[in-house]
């Protein structure tokens, strides 16, 4: 099962948690309370397209300055301040839906939230490293996409039914509420200076953090095999063509929105064997080959049930891959640059799915929409092997003896 020590253990890490679990439910709220009215205002699919540009372009830049600067400077002050920040966002959203919602504020703060995003979550996902020991990283990762999950399954439907019973502007007050909760707990945990007072700032830190990379065969190839699996064998576009083609309407369409979340959150409650694994880079390679094989069955697939199925088990092996793609992230990367690390980790694995969604897009508009996701699936399958045979410093990659 689970394992929770890291919980038990470190009571800054209980903080951090706690405070990050209630403000990611927010997020959801706000998440799907945003779309929600500008549909309502504009009753266009192509002005909720938007406002995916909203969310692309912020996240291709802010999560390496966002390294930098957890790297450089205090950690539990920089997340004060965003997180002060977000929150006065949210307020605004609160007064922008009483007076009137107007489109072009709902567009800005999206894009600033998501930009914002980029900055804050940096010192959020370098911090743990800090305050639990190697061994439970494993455990770390797993615990927080639990969480995570559960948000992103329970967080619309709260979302809606806040919607319905107190409008747009009292989910969006939720959410300035759960803000408020994070701020505490994260103000009751202890400074966490930067690793060195001689680190380099800015555009320097940034060209460090570039130039760290060089020759670090085990960490390029958690990125590669991230974005193999992410281009060719994400699907997400085609969702509604598949719940069309299965004949399943609306209520089918969620299904498969949130199956691979079921099969990611599962796994997560019995992820306690995680940190016994000691080859994790072969782990991380039967996953994703996994994800592969299920998109196959997904594309092969003329019932919902089997369709969901097959979105179960490549959530399940996405969260595999994850939990060890993280852990080695956070094991082989020196403090000082863990964050500039992790915000080029981010920029990679945020727009992954965005080319991958757009390759099926143009794959499926050429041929069909089950050959699209098929040969997506073989494509990473194939990628899987390719890594296999190439990078074999990734692929013999020893917990026990951790090297970059």
């Amino acid at each position: 099962m689970i394992d929770v020590t890291p919980l038990r253990q470190s009571r800054e890490f209980r903080l951090l948690f706690a405070g990050m679990a209630v403000s990611d439910l927010g997020n959801e709220i706000t998440f799907v309370t945003i779309p929600f009215q500008v549909f309502q205002i504009t009753h266009s699919t192509l002005a909720l397209g938007l406002l995916g540009l909203c969310d692309l372009v912020p996240l291709l830049f802010a999560p390496v300055v966002g390294g930098m600067i957890a790297d450089t400077l205090e950690r539990r002050r920089v997340v004060l301040v965003l997180t002060t920040i977000l929150m006065t966002l949210s307020i605004a959203l609160v007064v922008n839906a009483i007076v009137g919602p107007e489109l072009w504020v709902l567009y800005a703060i999206a894009t600033l939230n998501a930009g914002l995003y980029g900055l804050y979550s940096l010192a959020v996902r370098a911090w743990p490293a800090r305050l639990v020991d190697t061994s439970l990283l494993p455990s770390v990762f797993a615990l927080e996409t639990a969480y995570y999950n559960i948000a992103a399954l329970g967080g619309p439907a709260i979302a809606g039914l806040l919607i319905a019973w107190i409008e747009p502007a009292g989910a969006y007050a939720v959410d300035v509420l759960t803000f408020t909760v994070a701020l505490v707990c994260v103000a009751r945990m202890s400074p966490s200076p930067p690793a060195s007072d001689d680190l380099p700032r800015g555009w320097a830190a940034i060209k460090d953090g570039l130039a760290f990379l060089r020759g670090k065969r085990v960490l390029i190839s958690t990125y590669t095999i991230d974005l193999n699996a992410m281009i060719f064998g994400m699907p997400t576009a085609l969702f509604p063509a598949i719940a069309d083609r299965l004949g399943v309407g609306p209520a089918g369409l969620g299904l498969l929105y949130g199956a691979p979340a079921v099969g990611a959150f599962v796994t997560t409650i019995v992820s306690g064997g995680a940190k016994r694994v000691r080859y994790q880079g072969r782990a991380i390679l039967v996953a994703v080959a996994v994800w592969g094989a299920a998109m196959v069955g997904l594309g092969l697939s003329n019932v919902l049930w089997v369709a969901l199925l097959c979105l179960a088990i490549a959530g399940a092996g996405d969260m595999v891959s994850g939990i060890f793609r993280t852990t080695i992230s956070q094991t082989v990367v020196s403090d000082e640059m863990r964050g500039r690390l992790e915000g080029m980790g981010l920029t990679v694995w945020a727009t992954g799915p965005s080319l991958g969604n757009l390759e099926a897009g143009v794959v499926a508009s050429l041929t069909s929409v089950p050959f699209s996701v098929i040969s997506g699936g073989v494509l990473c399958i194939v990628g899987v092997l390719a890594h296999a045979v190439y990078a074999p410093t990734f692929r013999d990659y020893d917990a026990e003896h951790p090297t970059a």
